[in-house]
This record gives structure tokens, C-alpha cells and sequence, in this order.
């Protein structure tokens, strides 16, 4: 890339932040006299001064809202945020302009970084400039997964002062309600929700609703408990104590240990994605740095070679990147993806590509159907089966484009190699200065005679021998030196010509493009395996749900699985099919559930709960759960511990693999194998001329 054009994006770059400032100026007096008013009220009760930073992000939201490009990400996150501060507009505001303003404060200098360290390689900048574009992405899921991180460290204080309320009012709504308006934090408007929940006309129909927009499933757990102790009474266990403060106690107990189980996961996770993405930005330094110091090197660095292992390097930090995102993955508010419109709804609803999606789906009731749609319910996905193959077709696409470019780019690397190479008649370790002065003159009257001959198949080493005799460069060579430089040169036009794309880089573009055609059902299968290592930590919070329900009065089989269906990730699809076909028959539904999974632990609970139905009382059936929840406490933190470290395990392969292919692959092998093979050329030549 010129310096020119260089200098075009800088300015460009620094252009856009200006138009910011001036937008941000312009927009913020009209803010002080057009949204004033309507701050003020959302403000309402605050004694925050005109200069802070909740006013300032107020401004900034409505500055953000008018922005083409910022609107789409702003109104993305308010849908993820809208859940943790329900019905807030002024705390939503403030948090997504928040987000967006730190993505700003670190898209900008990277992008600058990206377009210095990358200025002699236009493609390698595009790539990394479109990987940037993700990573905004998977920053903002970052983000809202600390603020949903945050809100449950928040509730574990909050059950705690709920406790203290209960023992003084000795009601669940008034205990609710007077913890919820002694502070503003997030919790607090989810405990005033529930309170109004408990005091409505039909607040089962609220909880309802409220279980498919709550935060997480502890508060799910928290508001269903409040409600069934409001409906029938507390009571005391047998060691006379309150089963509603037991039973807030072991929901305490669930969330202390997913926090620390969060905790440590972000600990082992803190910098490999740091680490995945860093070997990007290495290429050209450690290409510049090679060549400056080892010049033998240049013709694999500035050479088609070269160029594969960049692009391979790219796309295995893209890959590793996803992965380690998907090894890591403890947001539990996910719930929103399923009620977004993604790209891939909006692409379906046309109907061109409606039809042509159609043609692809495997029609119901086929075993590849049934294939796939067991698929996304190990994995646990929240994507529909036309979502899949929208993106499916689409990376074939965009895979097959992109190939053709990179083979059109790899035939385009070589030529301009050969064009800006210096010439020499050995291959040469080190060069003088004067030695590559000569032999870029080389080059210079090499250039000459390609581009008189370039494209013209036919021309042969006579015709540029004769072109030479003619021209003002060789009018005083010997036939001798005219036959060496015409050899040479025809050579090197022998190369250029055959630099086109082939039937077998179309063939190649192909296969690349079948690989992203089943891309999408490989992420599926690597997720499956995820969830299955998670499956001992759903059982176990299977059993907690068991132990605070089983006490209750008027509990029954039935709505033990409803509430473990509610909270059910990697077994939902059967629960729910045996919750569906319970009033046909509880045996035999529960029979059923057993012969469609295989976990052992949950066939166990299965089996209790079939004892329930006809034998015993559901409390004699789950006594064990009760009697041994140490036991099964103290087995769930070892679970924790053994997931984590799986987890670690997965997630520093992969993150560190990228890096291992820049160091080994792209410095160290090209190095040695290079340079051994430079010496053998150099000794052997010196050795003839001996």
C-alpha cells in the first residue's frame, strides 16, 4: 500500500472522530433544549449534578440513537439489557451507552493499529478489519455477561437481607418489597417485580410471564418458592426451622457456587482470547523483522507461500477465537438470542431465498432431518433449522468468493515478486549493499522485456534475445551476457503467464466451500460435547430444585417436572415431551423420559419420581436428596472443579494454537528450512565455480 493511501485512512480515520466530536456537540445542545424535559423525568428522585458521568451517558445514548452504523449494535443491546433492568428505561440507557462508549474507545485505536501494522498488505488489513466487526460482537456479549455476573453476586446479598425481613414481617411479599426499596441496584427492581407479581389479581399468569423474561434461573427459582409459600403457608422442617428461609438457603447455596465456578472460569479464561487474537497483529513485524535481518528469507515472506500461511494463521485465529468463546460461554441470559430477528430470519422471509432455503431443508420425517434437529437439542441451540441452513448457504457462498480472491491474490503475490525481487545469478544469504544495487538493476532491465512480452504465450526465448539486441540497454553486451539476461528473462515470463487461476484452484474454492457448508453442523457437534461435559452440573441442580419442592404441601410428580422443564438446558426436549404426555399417563410418560436419555443419575431421579406416582409420598421417594445434601453439595463443587479444568484444558489448546503456527510455522521452520536449503545452493554453486 502507498504511503498516499495510507495517509487517505489516517485521515479518514481521524475525519470520522472529528464528525463524532462535532455530532456530539451539535447533538448535545439540542439535547439541552429539545430532551431536557424528558431527562429530567427519567432522572426524577436524583441528586446527580450536570457534569456526571449518569448525565453524560444519558446525552451520549441519544447521540449514539442518530448514528447509522451504532444504531443497529445500541438497539441490539437494549434487548439483552432490557431483561436485567426491567422496565428501567434510564438505568437501560445508561448501561448500553456505556458499553458502546468503552467498544468505541478500544474499535478506534485498534483499527488505527490494525491499518499501521498492516500497511503493506491490503488484504491482510481488510480481513482483520472484518474480524474487528466480530469482535465488537463478542465484546458487547461480554459485556452484559458481567452485568448478569454482577446481578447475581447482588442477589446473593439481597436473599440474605430477604431472610432478615422475613423474620421481622414474617410475610414473603412485605419482606419482598421492604428489601427492594432500600437500594437501587439491578436485584432491586427484579424484587420489586416479583412483589408485584405476588399482589396481582392472577399471579400465576404473572409468573408465567415473568419466568420467560427473568435474568436467570435462581430468580426463577426465588419468585416460584415465594410464590408457593404465599399460596399454601410456610412450614417448619423437623428441625423446626422455616422450610421458605431453608429452601432461600439452598437457592444461596446454588448461585454462591456458580459464582465461584464463574470466577474461576474467567480467571483460567482471562487472557486466551487475548492470546488467540495477538498472533494477527505479529504477521508483518515479524515478516519486516525476518527480512531486514535474514534476506535469504524474502522469497518465502513476500512469496506465494508466505501468503497461504498468513491467510492460514488469519483463519485459525478466527476459528480458535469462536472456539475459546464457546468453551467458555457462563452467560446464562440467553434466552434473548431466541427472541431477536438475525440476520438469517430477515434473509428467509424473502422469498427468492425462501424458495432456494426450502430446497435444502431435508423434508420432516427424514433421517436427516431427525438428524439435525437432535442435533440442536444436544447442543443446546437456540436456532431454528431454517436459521442453519440460511447460514449454511451463505458461508458456501461467501467461502467460494473469497477463495477465487485468494487464489486471484496468490497468482497477483507471485507476479509482483518476480517484479520487485533483486535478480541474482545464486542464491545468496546475505547481500552488500552494493550486491543489491546491481541486482535490482537487474530487475529494473528485467521488467523491461516482461511487460513488452507479458501475456503473449507464444513468445520465445529468441524473440526476447532479438527484442534485447534492438533495445538502448543492451547495444553494448556480448551475445553471451544477451543470452544469459534473454534465458532469464523468459524464465520469469514463463512463470507470469502460467500466474492465472486453474481449474483445480476453482476445484480447491469448491472443497473450501463444501467445508463451510458443514461448518455450522461441526460448531453444533463441538457444542454438543460441551454441554455433555455440563450434564452432572444440570442433574445436581435438578435435585436442589427436588429438595426445596418436595416439603411444600399440595406438591405433586407433575409439577416437580414442570419446574425442572423450566429450568432444563441440555435435557429440555425430553422433559418437555414428558410433561406433555403426563396426563395421558404418569407411568408411562415417565417410562418414556427414562428410554430417552441415557444419563444414569437422571434415570435414578426418574425412577424416584415413578415411585412417587404410585407408591410412596414424594417425600419418602427423594429422603436421600434431603439426608445426603451435604454429600451432594461437597460432589458438586468437585464437579465444578473437574469442568473447569477440562474447560482450562480445551480452551488453552485452542488458544494457544494460533500462536504455535505464527512462531513455528511462520518463523521458526521457514528460518531453518530456508536457510539450509540457501547454504547447499551457495556451497554447491561455489563449489562449480571451483
Amino acid at each position: 500500500m502507498s504511503n498516499q493511501v495510507l495517509g487517505y485512512l489516517i485521515m479518514g480515520t481521524f475525519g470520522l472522530l472529528v464528525i463524532l466530536i462535532i455530532a456530539y456537540v451539535i447533538i448535545n445542545k439540542a439535547l439541552n433544549r429539545g430532551d431536557r424535559k424528558y431527562l429530567r423525568e427519567l432522572r426524577k428522585g436524583t441528586q446527580t449534578s450536570g457534569m456526571s458521568s449518569e448525565i453524560m451517558y444519558q446525552k451520549l445514548y441519544m447521540m449514539y440513537l442518530k448514528i447509522p452504523g451504532l444504531k443497529g449494535y445500541l438497539a441490539k443491546l437494549r434487548r439483552r439489557l432490557e431483561i436485567i433492568t426491567i422496565e428501567d428505561e434510564y438505568q437501560t440507557r445508561r448501561q448500553s451507552a456505556a458499553i458502546i462508549t468503552r467498544m468505541l474507545l478500544i474499535v478506534f485505536p485498534l483499527t488505527i493499529g490494525i491499518i499501521l501494522l498492516t500497511k503493506s498488505n491490503v488484504l491482510l488489513m481488510l480481513i482483520l478489519l472484518i474480524f474487528e466487526v466480530f469482535m465488537v460482537d463478542t465484546f458487547i456479549d461480554g459485556m452484559v455477561g458481567k452485568l448478569d455476573t454482577k446481578l447475581l453476586k447482588q442477589q446473593v446479598e439481597f436473599f440474605s437481607e430477604i431472610r432478615h425481613a422475613y423474620h421481622e414481617f414474617n410475610m414473603v411479599e412485605e419482606a419482598i418489597y421492604d428489601v427492594s426499596q432500600n437500594d437501587e441496584l439491578e436485584v432491586s427492581r427484579q424484587g420489586e417485580k416479583i412483589y408485584e407479581i405476588l399482589i396481582s389479581d392472577d399471579p400465576e399468569e404473572e409468573l408465567e410471564k415473568y419466568y420467560d423474561v427473568a435474568p436467570n434461573s435462581y430468580l426463577k427459582e426465588f419468585a416460584g418458592i415465594s410464590y408457593l409459600t404465599r399460596e399454601f403457608g410456610d412450614r417448619k422442617t423437623n428441625e423446626g426451622a422455616s422450610l421458605y428461609l431453608k429452601n432461600l438457603n439452598n437457592i444461596t447455596q446454588e448461585m454462591q457456587i456458580e459464582i465461584l465456578k464463574r470466577d474461576k472460569l474467567d480467571y483460567v479464561f482471562q487472557s486466551l482470547a487475548v492470546i488467540a487474537v495477538l498472533p494477527m497483529l505479529f504477521i508483518e513485524l515479524l515478516k519486516s523483522w525476518a527480512v531486514s535481518n535474514f534476506s535469504f528469507t524474502s522469497s518465502f515472506y513476500n512469496g506465494k507461500l508466505g501468503f497461504i500461511i498468513q491467510i492460514v494463521i488469519v483463519v485459525a485465529t478466527f476459528i480458535c477465537y469462536v472456539l475459546v468463546r464457546k468453551v467458555k460461554d457462563t452467560n446464562s441470559n440467553s434466552n434473548v438470542k431466541n427472541s431477536q430477528n438475525p440476520w438469517q430470519q430477515k434473509l428467509y422471509k424473502r422469498k427468492p431465498i425462501k424458495k432456494i432455503v426450502d430446497a435444502f431443508i431435508p423434508k420432516k420425517g427424514t433421517k436427516q432431518y431427525k438428524k439435525l434437529t437432535q442435533l440442536l437439542k444436544d447442543a443446546a441451540s437456540k436456532e431454528k433449522l431454517e436459521w442453519i441452513y440460511v447460514t449454511k448457504l451463505t458461508l458456501v457462498v461467501v467461502v467460494f468468493i473469497v477463495s477465487i480472491f485468494i487464489m486471484s491474490q496468490l497468482h497477483k503475490v507471485t507476479v509482483n515478486y518476480i517484479y520487485t525481487s533483486p535478480t541474482t545469478d545464486y542464491d545468496l544469504i546475505s547481500m552488500s549493499s552494493k550486491q543489491e544495487d546491481e541486482a535490482m538493476e537487474k530487475t529494473r532491465l528485467d521488467n523491461i522485456f516482461l511487460d513488452m512480452f507479458r501475456g503473449k504465450t507464444s513468445t520465445t526465448q529468441d524473440d526476447i534475445a532479438r527484442a534485447m539486441e534492438r533495445s538502448k540497454e543492451y547495444k553494448d553486451a556480448t551475445d553471451e551476457e544477451i543470452e544469459k539476461a534473454s534465458e532469464r528473462v523468459y524464465d520469469k515470463l514463463q512463470t507470469i503467464n502460467a500466474e492465472v487461476v486453474k481449474w483445480f484452484e476453482v476445484l480447491i474454492s469448491l472443497i473450501f466451500a463444501v467445508i463451510g457448508y458443514v461448518a455450522p453442523n461441526a460448531l453444533l457437534l463441538f457444542q454438543k460435547i460441551l454441554r455433555q461435559l455440563e450434564m452432572e452440573d444440570e442433574v445436581m441442580q435438578y435435585q436442589t430444585i427436588i429438595v426445596m419442592l418436595m416439603k411444600i404441601e399440595r406438591v405433586n410428580v407433575e409439577m416437580i417436572l414442570e419446574w425442572i422443564e423450566r429450568y432444563a438446558n441440555i435435557f429440555k426436549e425430553p422433559i418437555t415431551k414428558c410433561v406433555n404426555n403426563y396426563e395421558a399417563g404418569a407411568w408411562e410418560a415417565l417410562e418414556e423420559l427414562k428410554n430417552d436419555i441415557s444419563y444414569q443419575p437422571l434415570i435414578t431421579i426418574v425412577e424416584s419420581m415413578q415411585a412417587a406416582v404410585e407408591k410412596i409420598p414424594i417425600r419418602e421417594a427423594f429422603d436421600e436428596l434431603d439426608t445426603e445434601r451435604e454429600y451432594y453439595q461437597e460432589k458438586r463443587k468437585a464437579s465444578n472443579e473437574k469442568l473447569i479444568s477440562r474447560k482450562g484444558m480445551i480452551g488453552k489448546a485452542i488458544g494457544f494454537a494460533p500462536m504455535i503456527i505464527l512462531f513455528v510455522g511462520y518463523l521458526i521452520a521457514p528460518l531453518v528450512v530456508i536457510g539450509l536449503m540457501s547454504m547447499m545452493s551457495s556451497f554447491s554453486t561455489m563449489g562449480t565455480m571451483v
